[in-house]
C-alpha cells in the first residue's frame, strides 16, 4: 500500500515530448492569482485555537494548542536544487523564514524539491536552532544532518510522536521521492495532528488517489480538518499515480471519514504540470457540489489565507 506503480523513463519522455508539440499557454499575470491577508497568532494561537495559514502549494503555519507547526518547508523562489532556474513561484510566499512566528514543530511529507527547499531549511536552522521538531518519515536524518539540524524524529506509517500536547502520526500516502539519482531513497507520508482532547487535522502531504485513504479513515479516525492536494494532475494517463486531481480529493475525503473541513492546497504556486494553474479551485467548487457535500466545509483561500476552526 502506497508503493505507486510509476510510469517508466520512457513515459517520463512521452510526456515531454507532448510538451515540445503542444506547448502551454504562458503563465498567468501574477495578478490574477488569489491571495489573501494572512490572520496569524503572534506568537501563538490560543490553547483551543486551530489556526490554518496557507504559504502556497503544500506549505502551512498550522497553529493548534498553542503550538506552531511548519507543513513541507519550500518558501523560496524555485522548485529546484538551483537557484537559477527550474519553476518559480507565480506569486511570492507570504512569509518569508524571518517573518515567521516561533516554530515549534516543522512536519515533512517526502522530499521533492517543491516541498524540501534546502535553502528554507537552512535559514529556520539559523534563525530557530535546535528548537524545532522536525517530523519525517523513514530516511531523512542524514540528510538534515548535514544542514546542521539534529531535532530529528523518524516515523513508519502509523507510528507517532507527542510535541508538547499534540500527537503526529506518520499515515500512508501513495506517492515517490527522489533529490538525485537515486529513486525512493528515503520514504514518504501524509500526516494526521491531534490536540490531546480535542482540536485534530489531516495533512495529505502529496498523493495519488489509493485505498489506503479508506484504510487511514478506519484505523486513524476521522479528523477536524483536511489539507489536500488539488492540483499537479495532468496529463492524467502520467500524473495519476502520484498526484490527485480535484475529483480524486473529493473521494479521499469521503474515504477518510467525510467529516469535517477541508483545505485545498498543492496548486496557484509552481506550475509543474500542464492544468492551467487556476483550474483547480473553480474544479473542487465542482466536484464538491456534485457531491452534495456542504458548501460551507469546503475552503479555498489565496495565497496567504487563514482558516479559523
Amino acid at each position: 500500500m502506497g508503493s505507486s506503480t510509476l510510469p517508466g523513463f520512457r513515459a517520463f519522455l512521452r510526456w515531454r515530448w507532448e510538451r515540445i508539440r503542444n506547448p502551454l499557454p504562458p503563465d498567468p499575470d501574477p495578478a490574477e492569482i488569489p491571495r489573501d491577508t494572512p490572520q496569524v497568532a503572534t506568537p501563538r494561537a490560543a490553547e483551543g485555537e486551530l489556526r490554518v495559514t496557507w504559504l502556497g502549494h503544500a506549505a502551512f503555519l498550522v497553529q493548534i494548542g498553542g503550538l506552531n507547526v511548519l507543513t513541507d518547508p519550500a518558501l523560496g523562489h524555485r522548485a529546484s536544487p538551483v537557484s537559477w532556474m527550474g519553476p518559480a513561484r507565480l506569486v511570492p510566499s507570504p512569509f518569508a523564514v524571518r517573518d515567521l512566528p516561533p516554530v515549534d514543530a516543522v512536519v515533512l511529507s517526502h522530499d521533492h524539491f517543491d516541498h524540501l527547499d534546502r535553502p528554507t531549511v537552512v535559514k529556520l536552522r539559523a534563525r530557530f536552532g535546535d528548537g524545532p521538531v522536525w517530523v519525517t518519515p523513514r530516511g531523512y536524518r542524514e540528510w538534515f544532518g548535514r544542514l546542521g539540524v539534529r531535532n530529528v524524529r523518524e516515523l513508519s506509517w502509523w507510528e507517532e510522536t507527542v510535541v508538547s500536547d499534540v500527537r503526529i502520526q506518520a499515515l500512508p500516502a501513495q506517492h515517490w521521492s527522489r533529490r538525485g539519482l537515486r529513486v525512493n531513497p528515503r520514504h514518504w507520508a501524509s500526516w494526521g495532528l491531534r490536540l490531546v482532547g480535542d482540536r485534530s487535522l489531516y495533512f495529505g502531504g502529496d498523493s495519488g488517489y489509493f485505498d489506503g485513504f479508506r484504510i487511514i479513515g478506519e484505523r486513524a479516525g476521522s479528523f477536524g480538518a483536511y489539507l489536500l492536494p488539488i492540483g499537479a494532475y495532468e496529463p492524467r494517463w502520467f500524473m495519476r499515480h502520484a498526484h490527485m486531481n480535484p475529483e480524486d480529493a473529493v473521494q479521499a475525503y469521503r474515504d477518510l471519514g467525510g467529516e469535517g473541513a477541508v483545505v485545498g492546497m498543492h496548486w496557484g504556486t509552481f506550475r509543474l504540470t500542464d492544468e492551467p494553474p487556476l483550474e483547480p479551485p473553480g474544479r473542487m467548487r465542482a466536484a464538491w457540489a456534485r457531491a452534495g457535500l456542504p458548501a460551507d466545509r469546503l475552503h479555498l483561500p489565496g495565497v496567504g489565507g487563514t482558516i479559523r476552526l
